[in-house]
């Protein structure tokens, strides 16, 4: 059986002991964050909101398959965020797809949810779509199935209630999301607990023919920001990709059951790692700022247009390191103005060298700032 088909359906049960711990920690790593941007420049803060939606976007995409250029989500952001100057032609929709279904999700944190707000995100993430209809509910009487494995031998994880029943299932979610409450003390506690059961809840219906993850972690950050009071900056999407087979193990395991404590745990422990990786975003963003800084007048255009390009790989740093090869393709100049231009780099203290002699590589060097 699988969760909705429970006459209990969709009363879930929990034991809310174990999020003690974990609604403490989160709430220390909120406060840390907020302590860190209070004060700082709006440049600043747009900074970091960028490069945590950036992050987002890339990762709420790859847990689907779908694997979206960096650039052009970073100038799809930065269009919407109106930081360009001059708009930037973005190649791939599916960047501008997916960093404005974040943008109107952050903008409706203090709004209560409704059918036609769910359906005009799924709108907007699958506008340039070919196989579905934008906006619309699943229909059909073929069976919603989350299938694996090769023809002839594929794995069933889940079965979603009929099409028939999504209306109905789904005006039941949207009345439970803004007025349940929940047994718990703190607005921590209660974000956690109410994202990880908003997002089993939606994902459990499945009421698009596509793009139920990515509504459906964007439902858990709208849930956090509702429950704090302010649009959180933080990427679930990150965490939940790096270890995406436990992910779908904890909802396959969660779907079949109406007692989902492992699963709040389990997306608890997501939505604290995520909170933990945004510090270290906000410390980037801090000394990257210092970094220009400091260095700024120290570069010419060709150093200036190489270490904008390591840093905007962002807190996974620069794959590789910067070599000479790659400094050629990227300022299209000589190897011995790429050579000059790395040593000197290099004796400054911007770059960190690794290796020696024909694999010689660099590194940013952003600790001691």
């Amino acid at each position: 059986m699988y969760n909705w088909q429970f006459p209990s359906w969709p009363n879930f049960s929990y034991n809310i002991h174990s999020l003690h711990a974990l609604s403490l920690k989160f709430s220390q790593e909120l406060g840390e964050v907020s302590g860190m941007l209070y004060g700082r420049s709006k440049a600043l803060q747009d900074e970091t909101l960028m490069e945590l939606m950036l992050t987002e976007a890339i990762k709420t995409s790859e847990i689907e398959g779908e694997f979206i250029s960096r650039e052009d989500v970073m100038s799809s952001l930065r269009n919407n965020l109106g930081l360009n100057q001059i708009l930037v032609s973005v190649k791939d929709k599916r960047a501008t797809n997916i960093t404005s279904l974040m943008l109107e999700v952050r903008k409706s944190f203090d709004q209560p949810l409704t059918l036609q707000m769910l359906q005009n995100w799924h709108r907007t993430l699958m506008a340039h779509a070919l196989h579905i209809n934008p906006g619309a509910w699943r229909k059909g009487t073929a069976a919603m199935q989350i299938i694996s494995g090769a023809y002839g031998a594929e794995v069933v994880h889940f079965e979603a209630p009929p099409s028939a029943e999504v209306v109905n299932e789904m005006e039941a979610f949207v009345q439970w999301f803004n007025t349940d409450s929940f047994p718990v003390n703190g607005e921590a506690a209660e974000a956690i607990l109410k994202a990880a059961v908003a997002h089993l809840y939606f994902e459990s219906i499945h009421p698009f023919e596509d793009g139920n993850g990515r509504i459906g972690r964007a439902i858990a950050e709208l849930a956090l920001s509702q429950s704090i009071g302010y649009p959180l900056m933080l990427s679930l999407s990150k965490i939940i990709e790096r270890d995406k087979n436990r992910y779908y193990e904890a909802l396959k395991e969660a779907q079949r059951t109406m007692e989902i404590t492992a699963w709040i745990t389990y997306f608890g422990s997501v939505i604290l790692d995520a909170q933990c990786d945004a510090r270290e975003v906000v410390h980037f963003t801090l000394r990257k700022s210092k970094f220009f800084d400091s260095y700024k007048d120290a570069l010419n255009e060709r150093q200036l247009k190489v270490i904008h390009k390591m840093l905007d790989k962002g807190t996974e740093g620069f794959t590789g390191g910067m070599t000479a090869k790659k400094y050629i393709s990227i300022t299209k100049t000589s190897k011995a103005t790429a050579t000059r231009d790395l040593l000197a780099l290099h004796s400054i203290g911007v770059l960190v060298q690794e290796g020696a002699g024909r694999s010689v590589k660099y590194q940013l060097n952003l600790n001691p700032i």
